[in-house]
């Protein structure tokens, strides 16, 4: 198996893990795929794929709803992504998503959470080299060969198909490069396989183990930035168990 297997078996149920977070970070996603491309998820890709993750976490239909009716209000501020890039204790490099409508607001409270915990915010691509930005879709498994879909896929960007192990999350994960998101999601829709959920992560290219003590320094820092309602994900190139 590849890297983004692992990735994934090393993460299940580690981050997303507080439902009324999930359900916040969504809620931002629709704002800007609505801004982005209008309210009919017909004809707007992103939004039909913030749609489908929102059932995934089962997000009530009437949230959903509510939010992209929210988002067509005009008077509605526009949410940003924002990167923000530095170091954990013991030389680990921490890459932070953020969504906001206070870029000021955010700022102060992702260095404000580095400088409590001795570590740094760094400048722009100060550590983003050392990730992959992929994307990924989980699909409902129709008993699928995995190395024809593979071969069927390879040309749309696919690097890496596997069936998920985590027993909550059924399906078959499919990984490609950041910008293969758009063809992929063509091709899925187009031949009637079931998207369950889709979305980006950016993979460690080359992790750091850390003892006990160590890790627990790195992890207050990440919980402290994941406990920030506008930090969307944070990645970082400490390993992880695949064990917790």
């Amino acid at each position: 198996m590849g890297r983004a297997f692992e990735f994934r078996k090393a993460r299940k149920m580690k981050r997303w893990s507080a439902m009324s977070k999930a359900f916040t970070r969504i809620g931002k996603d629709i704002v800007m795929a609505v801004k982005e491309g209008g309210p009919d998820p017909d004809a707007n890709s992103r939004l039909r794929a913030v749609i489908q993750n929102a059932k995934a976490v089962n997000m009530p239909k009437e949230n959903v709803e509510r939010a992209i009716k929210r988002a067509s209000d005009k008077s509605l501020g526009d949410f940003k992504e924002v990167l923000f890039e530095g170091y954990a204790q013991h030389g680990i490099a921490v890459l932070i998503e953020t969504a906001t409508d206070n870029n000021t607001r955010t700022v102060a409270n992702v260095r404000m959470n580095f400088n409590k915990c001795n570590g740094s915010l760094g400048t722009s691509g100060s550590v983003v080299f050392m990730f992959d930005h992929t994307c990924n879709f989980r699909v409902k498994d129709n008993d699928f060969d995995l190395e024809e879909l593979e071969l069927e896929l390879i040309d749309h960007g696919v690097e890496e198909i596997f069936r998920n192990e985590d027993e909550d999350e059924p399906g078959v994960m499919i990984y490609a490069p950041f910008e293969s998101f758009g063809a992929i999601q063509a091709y899925l829709e187009e031949n009637n396989i079931e998207i369950i959920s889709s979305g980006f992560e950016r993979i460690p290219q080359v992790t750091k183990k850390l003892n006990e003590e160590e890790a627990a320094d790195v992890e207050k820092l990440l919980e402290r930035l994941e406990e920030d309602d506008d930090v969307q994900n944070v990645y970082h190139t400490m390993e992880e168990s695949s064990g917790e």
